[in-house]
């Protein structure tokens, strides 16, 4: 049997551990009183994990198996295995905490319902009028772990992509001519 090539297989361990840490750091904000899903994507700690990670994951590659060198696109798909790897069990870890803490979901609709009715009219009216805001405050309601595990994912994965074109870039090395 062909071994897994070392590109996936960093890029899991260096996943995994990323995942583990950004939900116990999510766990921890909670219990401290500062609601997770609350933070925008932008200020999230996942930016600095996620860089942290990728960046050593694809310095390990480059350095110690792929003698010093590394493409733009081994530096994309080793990202991606990282930030895969990341969201999905992180998602998962979540919907895990979700189901054991009931308190959860129900903080997070409460905190955003206040925080969507604290909009001046003139920002409701920008961000698509009165109407879509009183509909989007509707359906807040039913909102349940297995949405808030799906954003969790897509955001993580967004956030991801930004930083694994920066860190691919930054870290790429062609190889020497001999």
């Amino acid at each position: 049997m062909r071994k897994p090539s070392p590109l996936l297989t960093i890029g899991i361990r260096y996943g995994a551990i990323a995942a583990i840490l950004s939900i116990a750091l999510n766990i921890t904000m909670f219990y401290l009183g500062r609601h997770p899903m609350m933070i925008s994507p932008f200020l999230d700690f996942r930016v600095f994990l996620y860089g942290l990670f990728i960046f050593f994951s694809l310095k390990e590659y480059r350095d110690f198996h792929n003698g010093g060198a590394l493409h733009f696109f081994q530096g994309m798909i080793g990202s991606f295995v990282v930030v895969a790897t990341a969201a999905v069990l992180g998602s998962l870890l979540y919907r895990i905490f979700g189901a054991i803490e009931t308190n959860f979901t129900p903080e997070y609709v409460s905190l955003m319902t206040e925080y969507i009715r604290s909009f001046p009219e003139e920002e409701l009216t920008r961000i698509g009028g009165k109407e879509e805001v009183e509909r989007n405050l509707a359906e807040l309601p039913s909102t349940n772990m297995a949405q808030l595990a799906f954003l969790y994912m897509a955001q993580s994965f967004g956030i991801g992509l930004f930083i694994s074109v920066i860190l691919s870039v930054i870290l790429r090395k062609q190889p020497k001519p001999e």
